[in-house]
């Protein structure tokens, strides 16, 4: 699918971005991977990161201006959309430039995408997506419904778009692993609230599910791959054992527990394998053969929750996890 084409990334130089780009060189025959961003130092390390690989290009830019996306998209054939503003507690303070970039972004996307004659976008979403309880969520959700009716935007023949949910990345830029190990220098831990669930995927399995969705679309699906849960409580212990833990209180907007199939989504969820799928309640497309393939319809009232999940991962696990990409990192 990938040979000789041109993909692009917006919100390129994060932790999803190197892992999506490694995977990318080493995996397919593309002919060029533009990074979209708009903090010129981080696309000054990342080229360094990548030995200046000429197959990667750098695009200054924001995905708030939609004529400098135009600009990007000339000759582009895919799309991951990974821009966003993600820190909760800073979307609450900050709502206006949250909606800025996640909804009115998410539309520039689309109608460069679809001018530009793109055949696929992956756009990247989140847990808070689902059911949201704060400011980040709710634009999520809105840039997912935005995406899934781009479909019909394009017409037909036009551009194909999916999204791809999942949560918490174990060591992203920004999750509460990197956090905990800094803090634990100083002995002491701060816990919103040790019962805190939260879904727990690694940044491979985070690219694999993209490449997935890019593979199987055919245009309006949200993909949710199936991970495991684990307690901030159990996180903290196996990040530093021996550091204490101090109480500190759930944050402005945050959840006790992460959802990522509501019980209204389940109508038009199918289960797989490795993965759910939601597919849209417009235009009959949960009823399509094409997009429902070999997917099992999920029973009526079926949740997919951090808290309720058949699948956790323990310390032990968590530990061994963490000390062989602690390894990796370090060859």
């Amino acid at each position: 699918m990938f040979k000789d084409s041109t993909i692009l990334v917006t919100g390129g130089t994060g932790s999803f971005g190197h892992a999506f780009v490694r995977q990318a060189l080493d995996n397919t025959e593309l002919r060029k991977i533009i990074i979209y961003s708009r903090d010129e130092m981080k696309q000054w390390d990342m080229a360094k990161a990548f030995n200046n690989d000429p197959r990667i290009r750098f695009f200054i830019g924001d995905v708030r201006d939609k004529d400098r996306l135009y600009r990007a998209m000339d000759g582009v054939d895919y799309v991951v959309h990974a821009a966003a503003m993600k820190i909760v507690p800073s979307a609450e303070y900050n709502p206006f430039e949250c909606i800025k970039t996640n909804i009115d972004g998410a539309m520039h996307v689309i109608d460069a995408a679809i001018d530009r004659k793109v055949k696929r976008v992956v756009a990247l979403s989140t847990d808070k997506a689902s059911s949201p309880a704060n400011l980040y969520g709710a634009t999520k959700l809105a840039s997912d419904k935005l995406f899934v009716s781009g479909n019909a935007y394009s017409g037909a023949n036009g551009t194909r778009f999916s999204v791809v949910r999942y949560g918490n990345v174990m060591c992203s830029r920004g999750s509460v692993i990197p956090f905990f190990q800094k803090q634990a220098e100083l002995g002491e831990l701060p816990i919103t609230d040790p019962r805190m669930t939260r879904f727990m995927i690694t940044l491979n399995q985070s690219v694999e599910a993209v490449w997935n969705a890019f593979d199987d679309m055919v245009g309006g699906e949200i993909y949710i791959r199936k991970i495991p849960s684990m307690t901030i409580g159990d996180i903290a212990k196996a990040v530093a054992p021996q550091a204490k833990h101090n109480i500190v209180g759930i944050r402005p907007g945050e959840k006790l527990h992460e959802q990522m199939i509501s019980v209204e989504d389940s109508y038009s969820t199918f289960e797989y394998a490795q993965y759910y799928k939601i597919l849209p309640a417009i235009h009959d497309w949960s009823m399509d053969p094409a997009r429902i393939k070999e997917g099992q319809k999920v029973p009526e009232g079926f949740e997919y929750t951090s808290d309720s999940n058949t699948d956790w991962m323990d310390v032990e696990a968590l530990q061994f996890w963490l000390y062989g990409n602690t390894l990796k990192h370090a060859a």
